[in-house]
């Protein structure tokens, strides 16, 4: 550890004073300054989304999976989510939002993670969906057939 001067050490307790965010108004804008896409947002529904159309692909989505049970709504709902999520990423795609070009590539690798991740959040909660209805419905629920391969070299 290197040994700071106490001219400098002053000078870093003044500037620490001046700074940050003061106002509740000011902190509510500020948590999200870390929220660029989206993506991995707590909320599921950001400002500028329609509501509107999340609640239809939820009812449909609730409609076409038949969930029956507590957990297999809680599992259609993290459908959902997701799903939503990745319909997200596609239009920042094609909104060319993110690009491979002009030193982004950094950006780029982790977007791409970040889609894979809410598509193997979609198909672990549909595969584990289709397990509790079969057992449910007295038939031998399928093994998990979902294995998840890691084959870059980071």
């Amino acid at each position: 550890m290197t040994k700071v001067s106490q001219k400098q050490l002053e000078a870093n307790q003044k500037n620490a004073k001046l700074g940050g965010v003061k106002t509740d108004e000011g902190k509510a804008v500020s948590k999200l300054n870390a929220l660029k896409h989206g993506l991995l947002s707590k909320e599921v529904l950001l400002n500028e989304e329609d509501e509107k159309s999340l609640i239809e692909l939820g009812k449909r989505l609730r409609t076409e999976l038949k969930p029956d049970t507590e957990l297999e709504l809680l599992l259609v709902d993290r459908i959902v989510a997701n799903f939503w999520r990745l319909r997200r990423a596609m239009i920042i795609e094609q909104h060319d939002v993110i690009s491979d070009t002009g030193g982004l590539m950094y950006d780029c690798d982790k977007f791409f993670r970040y889609e894979t991740l809410l598509e193997r959040g979609i198909y672990k909660a549909l595969h584990e969906l289709q397990r509790i209805q079969s057992a449910r419905a007295g038939e031998k629920p399928p093994a998990p057939l979902a294995v998840d391969i890691d084959v870059s070299t980071d």
